[in-house]
């Protein structure tokens, strides 16, 4: 069995900036010093976490994997 550890090396932290609220799934804008990170959460954790723009808060990058694609 695989465990996901949070560690130093996959969290960013940030601030909300934006957040676009839907039925089931809401999109979440966090401004970092990287660069805005946008996440698709469900809009039921969204409620359950209470986020609210101008909140700090943390990515956590759960994939070992990224597409990318030419410019």
């Amino acid at each position: 069995m695989v465990t996901s550890e949070v560690t130093g090396n996959n969290q960013i932290k940030g601030r909300i900036r934006n957040i676009h609220n839907r039925d089931v799934l809401s999109e979440v804008e966090l401004d970092t010093a990287a660069g805005i990170i946008t996440s698709v959460i469900t809009t039921s954790s969204l409620k359950s976490l209470g986020l609210v723009v101008g909140q700090e808060a943390v990515a956590v990058v759960k994939t070992t994997q990224f597409a990318l694609a030419k410019v």
